[in-house]
């Protein structure tokens, strides 16, 4: 039998972390019900993403909320996970399931000091039900760090999310797609299990939590051969992050006082980033820099001055169309690419 992740210690560590951050004054973003249909109308004027279903409800929720549905979802990744290693580790893995529960416990603790909103579903479950959520308790800690008001923060925060949550709702493919390459990325694992012999004590939090942003899982990572499949995964990414920053800024530009005091504000937050992929990108290696969803935003404005918005949503069309690794320094070369495509479909 492989190791069981005891996901009750994993809570407690996450928990534990949280509470060591400064929280805010929630009460004036328990409600989110206005600034999210808002933003749905004014991203789906802009972008022509029209959702094949309704989106979720908007949920305003505490720390703890966000940690539980958090490790909800990260336990359908890291459970297959963790019975592979027991399998190939023998009694060794014993150690490995505690691991993942104190390590993923940690970084969802730290996340949840800082995550402001998410669309929020389990990975590997395409057909799944998401959830849009905006963390209340730290958005009222940013309005202070950030100096902002708080209508504008959760204007921008919902046009973030809500973009997000247009992606995936209206473009079918888009969710397998992402289960596909997590689930690829998965197999891709390499164990070392001399990682196992340096147990973080689960009673320094900070430790652990300072352990799990510089390291990642010390025994888990991607080979090297696998490269290319690293480099897909890194450009979907850049792309989901990219889009929607491309797209607050057309659409706060409108809706934001200070659109761009905002941006340089929330561009400084970012050196930390926050949300379930930033927690898988962690454990399995897949730690992408703030400098490739800054070249996914650069790609798209690039793309959208050349071509308009139009030609940016050719990236909906099929996987196929999705950039690759290098054509996100291309967006040119990206164009004519899909450009081609489209022709030969309208020739067949």
């Amino acid at each position: 039998m492989g190791p069981v992740i005891d996901w009750s210690i994993a809570g407690q560590v996450a928990r534990g972390v949280a509470n060591l951050q400064p929280a805010g004054d929630a009460a004036p973003f328990e409600a989110v019900s206005q600034a999210a249909a808002e933003s749905e109308r004014l991203v789906t004027e802009y972008t022509g993403l029209v959702p094949t279903s309704p989106l979720p409800p908007p949920e305003s929720v505490g720390r703890s909320e966000w940690i539980e549905a958090n490790l909800g979802s990260l336990s359908g990744v890291l459970d297959p996970v963790a019975g592979r290693l027991g399998a190939r580790l023998g009694p060794v893995g014993g150690a490995a399931g505690k691991l993942l529960a104190l390590e993923a416990g940690a970084i969802s603790g730290f996340l949840a000091g800082r995550v402001l909103g998410q669309y929020e579903f389990a990975p590997l479950d395409p057909a799944g039900p998401a959830r849009l959520l905006f963390v209340a308790p730290n958005l009222g800690h940013a309005v202070t760090t950030l100096e902002a008001e708080p209508d504008q923060l959760l204007r921008w925060v919902a046009l973030h999310e809500t973009t997000h949550a247009l992606q995936f709702g209206a473009v079918p493919w888009l969710r397998e797609h992402l289960a596909d390459l997590i689930g690829q990325m998965l197999t891709a694992l390499d164990v070392d299990p001399r990682g196992l012999l340096r147990l973080p004590d689960p009673s320094d939090l900070r430790g652990l939590v300072e352990r799990v942003r510089r390291d990642g899982l010390a025994f888990l990572a991607v080979s090297p051969e696998r490269r290319p499949l690293l480099e897909g995964a890194q450009a979907f990414m850049a792309l989901l992050e990219g889009h929607a920053e491309h797209v607050m800024d057309a659409v706060g530009a409108g809706l934001l006082t200070d659109l761009d005091a905002m941006r340089a504000a929330m561009t400084r937050r970012r050196t930390e980033r926050s949300g379930l992929l930033r927690v898988l990108e962690k454990l399995i290696g897949l730690d992408l820099k703030l400098r490739q969803y800054e070249q996914g935003k650069a790609f798209c404005d690039a793309v959208v001055a050349r071509g308009g918005i139009e030609a940016l949503n050719r990236a909906w069309t099929s996987p196929d169309s999705l950039p690759s690794f290098t054509e996100l320094d291309d967006p040119h070369g990206w164009l004519a690419r899909t450009e081609r495509r489209e022709l030969g479909r309208g020739a067949a």
